[in-house]
């Protein structure tokens, strides 16, 4: 594999990691919990997951791949209730699909193109860069909050620990 080759697939299987990180989670939150803040200046997970599905979605499906631009980004930050888990988790992941098909079959020479994405001028590489990051930083946001909520470690690392191994664990 080239070093082009490796970066798209390492990204898509990131985000993907990330994907199954997050479904374990909300599957152990109440209606309640998956839009409870603490304070107004917090987000719930809920509002995260709306977060994640329009970052992605314009940074990728539109940014790379000329999707037409919908986002509401204000909107997925002032939710304060709405669609339950499993519609939120579905949205996530069929945007996540898109996301790792579109880095997956980028031609490799395209990494270094130019494109414009929320008024950013940046390269093809530096956009999948930019999701994979982002997508983390709030997976490990939603891990701290379901933690908070629920007492639960969610096992992750436990093979660590020689607990059983999870298939989502780092390589």
């Amino acid at each position: 594999m080239t070093v082009e080759e490796i970066f798209q697939s390492h990204s898509a299987n990131k985000l993907s990691q990330s994907m199954s990180r997050i479904e374990t989670c909300v599957g152990h939150l109440t209606p309640e919990q998956l839009w409870l803040r603490q304070s107004s200046n917090e987000n719930a997970v809920g509002n995260l997951l709306l977060h994640l599905a329009g970052n992605v979605r314009q940074w990728i499906l539109h940014g790379l791949s000329c999707q037409p631009d919908q986002r509401d980004r204000d909107g997925e930050f002032s939710a304060q209730d709405g669609k339950p888990a499993a519609e939120l988790l579905a949205s996530l992941r069929k945007t996540v699909a898109e996301a790792t098909e579109i880095i997956g079959s980028l031609p490799p020479a395209r990494l270094q193109d130019r494109v414009t994405i929320q008024g950013y001028q940046v390269s093809v590489l530096e956009a999948i860069y930019h999701v994979v990051e982002h997508f983390s930083g709030h997976t490990f946001q939603i891990i701290l909050l379901t933690k908070q909520h629920t007492g639960r470690d969610m096992g992750f690392y436990a093979h660590l620990s020689g607990q059983s191994l999870r298939k989502d664990r780092l390589p």
